[in-house]
């Protein structure tokens, strides 16, 4: 069972991720195991299909607690879906960005507090939904990790420990080198230098 030490709140240098960092993932958003928004979070885990065909690292990656950005194609019905900035008048208006970006963290591997027997990707968006998103094409930019995998004594333990690891995130990715463009990011508080462009790229036409 899991010890509480302390943890720091920032990991990774300032000079933004190391290898093998940055890792690619993307799919369809499909339902996590239908116990997040009960029990370990009102914002629910979001679990994208792994396959490792399209993700040949996925194998290989130790199990643990990741973090970084990731993107959502909502539908133009969507609350959350972010409308383009005016024009200002002195030039065309900006276009709408397919997708939007938003931090978060993910766990690869068993989940031995809920005995998994399958070993899966979850995935929690730092950012709170008025509307579920499934269905919905997700693309991650995996920065670095948090922690290993634990099993924990009670259920507080784990929320605990997840609660710190959103803040890991937060705290990590607000820095110059781990943070996107502005341009990538409409209102967001912090301009960066991360090379993101995969994660807004439009999808290919059907």
């Amino acid at each position: 069972m899991a010890e509480e030490t302390a943890r720091p709140l920032i990991v990774g240098p300032d000079s933004g991720p190391e290898a093998p960092f940055p890792l690619k993932m993307e799919g369809k958003v499909i339902s996590g195991f239908g116990r997040g928004s009960k029990e370990v979070t009102r914002n629910p885990y979001r679990k994208p299909p792994v396959d490792a065909s399209q993700t040949p690292w996925i194998d290989t990656t130790k199990s643990g607690v990741y973090f970084g950005w990731a993107s959502l194609s909502l539908p133009a019905s969507h609350p959350d879906r972010v409308a383009p900035p005016p024009s200002s008048g002195s030039g065309p208006a900006q276009p709408h960005l397919e997708f939007q970006l938003y931090p978060m963290v993910m766990s690869i591997g068993y989940n031995p507090f809920y005995k998994n027997t399958v070993r899966s990707a979850e995935v929690h968006v730092l950012h709170k939904f008025s509307a579920d998103f499934y269905d919905a094409h997700m693309r991650l930019l995996i920065l670095g990790f948090v922690r290993e995998e634990k099993d924990y004594k009670s259920l507080e333990a784990l929320v605990a420990d997840i609660n710190t690891d959103c803040d890991v995130a937060r705290n990590s990715l607000d820095r110059e080198r781990w943070a996107p463009p502005k341009a990538l990011r409409p209102g967001a508080e912090r301009d960066g230098v991360l090379d993101a462009e995969w994660l807004v790229e439009p999808l290919p036409k059907a």
